[in-house]
């Protein structure tokens, strides 16, 4: 029996499969598929099916992307380097028509230069960048609450501010 959950496509670029390997002082210790589980397990208490993909090939994450035209409720992507380099990307983006949430582990504004521009900056519903594997999890519930047309607030606003 197939879930019929609403589902959301998490895209991870370029080198994240190196995740807990490569530069751990910058990326954390944290493993890809220790994220991906974290990710299903947020998504499935909200009622979401998370589905996973990686690559360090553009055109198998362009086609990735249009694969979610009409599975996939929304996109969660950590482009990578792509950010910085691919108009392939933010086309394929484009045309399915998804709320997309672009997500980075580091605060690229505090990183190169060449780093602070992002293809997919002024299409994506948002960015959560610079609090490590929270930024995935902290984008997927923005995502989540987009979709359900939910504001992020507290359970209970009785402060006064």
């Amino acid at each position: 029996m197939k879930d019929k959950s609403p589902s959301i496509l998490v895209l991870h670029g370029p080198n994240l499969n190196l995740l807990g390997l490569r530069e751990p002082d910058k990326y954390g210790q944290t493993t890809l598929d220790a994220i991906n589980q974290r990710l299903k397990d947020i998504g499935s208490a909200h009622g979401y099916r998370v589905d996973t993909f990686q690559s360090n090939h553009e055109g198998h994450l362009v086609d990735r992307i249009h694969l979610a035209r009409g599975v996939n409720s929304g996109i969660l992507i950590n482009p990578a380097a792509f950010t910085h380099t691919s108009i392939a990307v933010r086309d394929a983006i484009l045309a399915v028509s998804l709320p997309t949430v672009e997500v980075h582990l580091s605060n690229v504004h505090r990183r190169e230069a060449f780093r602070h521009r992002s293809y997919l900056a002024d299409i994506a519903v948002g960015q959560v960048l610079g609090f490590g594997q929270n930024s995935y999890y902290l984008g997927l519930l923005a995502l989540i609450h987009e979709l359900e047309g939910a504001a992020l607030a507290p359970a209970s606003s009785s402060k006064q501010g």
